[in-house]
């Protein structure tokens, strides 16, 4: 094995920093520990979010744990959003912005402090791309560890998620629940710690990370309050020790392989649409040519096999009870679907750490399935192209919806309005609602769109109307949705031009969104709009606007 790669010892071995190491006695150290792998050790978690809000004690674990294995652990926090409690509030505009300050200053604290390794550890849905990101600009050996999923709710004997708090409101709405029905599921909706937990964006990408190799094997599938979680502390202390040994870098485990596997995991299993967005500001951060065609690609070759909810029946803790994600990944890769080849965090290929794993019992569940009896032969991921979108689109088309939309326009500018118009009736069977200036730039900062397609679930009105949107939507969105279109409307796309009464075509056969209008038509339209105004003039969302790239490209801030 090779020596510890000690990247600090730039600092605590160097006599002409002596303020350096005076700083370093102040805060604990003693003489055997200048000699020691410093651990940063960064975790996003904060107060008041479920999803976060027990990670610090985890740090503190994983503190103890690395230095019992002759480590300096240092811990440091970075911040969090939300998405849940700032869903369809103005808030919703800094969860993406989220992602990469989360980046930045992980960035910044490790190469300010010169620390030799990173552990992550993460809660909610931009936590863990912004930490991955983070990774792959230092280089240093590192480590993902995702705090689990919540339990489930109960009330009346139905499991409660997330999103059964926002579709309360939609039949509260329509009627079909009173008051008192609706505040006990919004109260019994979620237990308590831990990330929501179907396959909405936390679980899609935790599982996604772990099926590219930055993430020890049954990380993303533990439950939060598992016992098991915290006896994870000792894991990966011990294998960030192994990969300092190693002197194996994040550069050395990602690669175009890894990312299809994370992206072949996620269409298995019906994830989230932001996974789209993640992973490609993941490869733009390792220099790896990955393209919305490359989504594609995989897709078309995955089958869906996972009946997970938002749009199947369950919950990440029902996959844990099967053998977790691991368990998955080895049908996948036992049915060619996955790069066995790749490095991992544990030192070893995918394929290594999958070789003692335990079957799944196919007989024995309908949790997932084998892709002869797939619920869908290609993936739920698909990208679209038109003259809507001639920079592309995210669909997540689960089966469910049906493969072809085609209806009247009722155009939004912004949420708000949105969610005024589906409850006071403006939407009907058939329509298209589009709502716009809520993209990268526009928005500013792309926020989810779970609200109004709560409010359309919610009123019944699920299986008839399509939505589309030059926002995102959450994990927990289902439907005839098409969101990230591009070019956004703030920068002169199409969807800018449309007038309700515009007929619309969505169609997942061949993959293509229009709005059935002549192009001379388009063009005097485009002559005739006028760029509105940022939305900001100062903060980090006019810095946002000013330096985000296409969601095409990521949504990258420094492309």
């Amino acid at each position: 094995m090779k020596e510890l790669n000690k990247h600090s010892r730039r600092l605590t071995q160097d006599e002409s920093q002596p303020a350096s190491q005076a700083m370093l006695y102040a805060a604990g150290f003693r003489d055997e520990d200048m000699n020691k792998a410093q651990i940063g050790i960064a975790s996003t978690g904060f107060d008041g979010n479920p999803c976060n809000m027990h990670l610090n004690g985890l740090k503190d674990e994983v503190k103890i744990e690395c230095n019992i294995a002759g480590l300096v652990g240092l811990g440091f926090n970075t911040i969090g959003v939300s998405d849940g409690i700032s869903m369809g509030t103005s808030g919703m505009n800094y969860s993406l912005a989220s992602r990469d300050i989360i980046a930045d200053s992980i960035e910044t604290v490790m190469q300010a402090q010169s620390y030799d390794a990173l552990i992550a550890i993460v809660g909610c849905d931009k936590n863990m791309p912004g930490a991955i990101i983070s990774m792959l600009r230092l280089n240093r050996p590192s480590i993902m560890m995702y705090g689990g999923s919540t339990a489930s709710g109960l009330y009346k004997g139905r499991k409660l998620n997330i999103v059964s708090a926002f579709e309360a409101l939609g039949q509260k709405v329509a009627g079909e629940i009173d008051e008192e029905e609706y505040k006990e599921i919004i109260k019994r909706a979620i237990p308590g710690a831990g990330a929501c937990g179907g396959m909405y964006t936390a679980n899609t990408m935790a599982s996604a990370i772990e099926c590219m190799g930055f993430a020890l094997p049954y990380n993303s599938s533990i439950p939060a309050q598992n016992p098991n979680k915290l006896s994870e502390s000792e894991r990966t202390a011990r294998a960030i020790k192994n990969l300092l040994e190693l002197d194996l870098k994040p550069l050395d485990i990602i690669s175009k392989e890894s990312i299809e596997n994370a992206i072949t995991l996620v269409n298995a299993l019906g994830g989230s649409t932001n996974a789209v967005l993640h992973f490609l500001a993941i490869a733009h951060a390792a220099d790896i040519d990955f393209t919305l065609e490359d989504f594609q690609r995989v897709s078309d070759r995955t089958p869906l096999i996972g009946d997970l909810k938002p749009s199947g029946k369950y919950l990440m803790e029902d996959v844990h009870s099967i053998g977790g994600i691991p368990a998955i990944m080895k049908y996948l890769l036992e049915n060619g679907f996955l790069h066995g080849d790749c490095m991992t965090v544990t030192g070893k290929t995918l394929a290594e750490n999958l070789a003692n794993v335990e079957a799944i019992e196919f007989e024995e569940q309908d949790i997932v399935y084998q892709k002869e009896n797939a619920l869908k032969s290609s993936g739920n991921l698909q990208i679209l192209y038109g003259n809507l979108a001639e920079e592309g689109a995210v669909a997540k088309i689960s089966g469910n919806e049906g493969l072809l939309f085609e209806g009247k326009a009722v155009v939004y500018d912004g949420e708000q309005a949105a969610n005024t118009g589906i409850s006071n009736g403006e939407v009907e069977r058939g329509d298209v609602v589009v709502i716009r200036y809520v993209g990268p730039k526009g928005g500013p900062g792309m926020p989810e769109m779970l609200k109004p397609t709560s409010l359309i679930m919610g009123a019944g009105l699920g299986k008839s109307v399509a939505l589309i949107t030059d926002g995102r939507f959450s994990g927990g969105t289902h439907g005839f949705v098409v969101g990230h279109i591009t070019p956004e409307a703030q920068t002169g796309g199409t969807i800018g031009l449309l007038k309700t009464g515009d007929k619309i075509r969505i169609s997942a056969e061949d993959n293509s969104i229009n709005v059935l209008i002549s192009d001379e038509e388009l063009a005097q339209r485009k002559a005739q709009w006028v760029q509105p105004p940022l939305k900001h003039k100062k903060g980090i969302l006019y810095k946002y606007a000013k330096t985000v790239a296409s969601a095409s490209k990521g949504c990258v801030t420094d492309a």
